[in-house]
């Protein structure tokens, strides 16, 4: 199904102009629940990945101290089957048992984690993307976007270290149909829940950090604000700034374009390391789709449902992943070249 953002509270344009030329396009992408093929565009999917390609691997040393449990993909995806399938049955008849005496030797074989490795590990799938299905720059010679990742923290970046591919799908004519696995993932929230996409373009407009400092200025003046109704932007925050930072410039959750977020630190120069070209945004890796300071950005469509979400879905997180606890991993790209390396900004 298609997914449909409401209009913004009101046109921050009309308050101020200055920030109509600053206006960028980006793509919500919606995930939901969803069962891809190879020929899908999704996250946790399968891959159009050659046959004849060899498979990627991360060889960087990982810290077992980390995390002190580990537990291998399969692990972590019957015991989310496990627990769907508890919930659905107490939601059905709250004085049926909580747990079957499968699930608990599941649970408990499960929590006991499994044994360390030191090998290269292979790298999971994240997301695939069809320039058919979603706006976002190709080079010249593709069409089709894929991402993998290592499902550990790595020392230099305390998050998943980023692969990027790019290929034309036209030349893959022999799938690779059973991918090799990481016998371990340091984290659950590291391994994809399979979602389909319903992408969705709206407006972005920059951070206020990006901002002039005049611009900033005119944000934080609430003079500037009085011809709007103070219910209207106290319903969704405690300030007029509040509302612009969480319902007015930046869209949450998965996203291709747009602008930069800048949550857990200061802005940044972004250059290629291959040329030096500022780097732009490219994808979006969110940890939710909107939180209690955003709730302007619900789809319609989410708002309308009344099916309870699947387990472990928060805030329209139906991926299951989190990096640091409820940001985002924005990966940006070369415009210039998507060839060129890319550059991953946990905000």
């Amino acid at each position: 199904m298609s997914f449909t953002t409401p209009p913004r509270p009101f046109d921050i344009t009309a308050l101020f102009p200055q920030l109509a030329p600053l206006a960028r396009t980006a793509t919500r992408l919606h995930p939901r629940p969803g069962s891809p093929t190879p020929h899908d565009s999704s996250v946790g999917g399968p891959l159009l990945w050659p046959a004849d390609e060899p498979w990627p691997h991360c060889s960087e040393a990982h810290d077992r101290h980390a995390s002190p449990v580990v537990h291998s993909p399969d692990d972590i995806r019957l015991l989310r089957r496990d627990l769907a399938a508890a919930t659905e049955r107490l939601r059905l008849d709250p004085e049926a048992p909580e747990s079957t005496p499968e699930e608990r030797e599941n649970w408990e074989r499960i929590s006991a984690g499994r044994p360390w490795f030191d090998g290269p590990i292979p790298l999971l799938p994240v997301a695939q993307l069809y320039a058919r299905d979603v706006p976002f720059p190709c080079p010249p010679d593709a069409d089709l976007l894929q991402v993998l990742w290592c499902p550990f923290d790595h020392k230099e970046a305390p998050h998943p270290r980023t692969a990027l591919f790019w290929r034309s799908s036209s030349t893959v004519t022999d799938v690779l149909d059973a991918p090799p696995e990481p016998p371990i993932v340091q984290l659950g929230y590291y391994l994809p829940e399979p979602c389909l996409f319903s992408p969705e373009q709206v407006t972005e407009y920059p951070n206020p950090r990006e901002l002039s400092e005049e611009l900033q200025g005119q944000l934080d003046d609430m003079s500037r604000w009085e011809t709007i109704d103070p219910a209207r932007y106290k319903a969704y925050a405690y300030d007029p700034s509040d509302l612009y930072v969480s319902n007015l410039c930046h869209a949450p959750g998965w996203k291709t374009g747009g602008w930069t977020l800048w949550d857990r630190m200061d802005p940044v120069p972004r250059p290629c390391p291959e040329c030096g070209t500022e780097q732009v945004p490219l994808l979006t890796i969110a940890s939710w789709e909107w939180d209690g300071g955003s709730g302007t950005w619900i789809a319609e469509e989410d708002r309308k449902n009344p099916a309870p979400p699947p387990l472990g879905t928060r805030n329209g997180n139906f991926t299951l992943i989190d990096i640091l606890g409820g940001y985002s991993l924005q990966l940006h790209a070369c415009p210039q070249s998507p060839d060129h390396p890319h550059i991953e900004l946990a905000q």
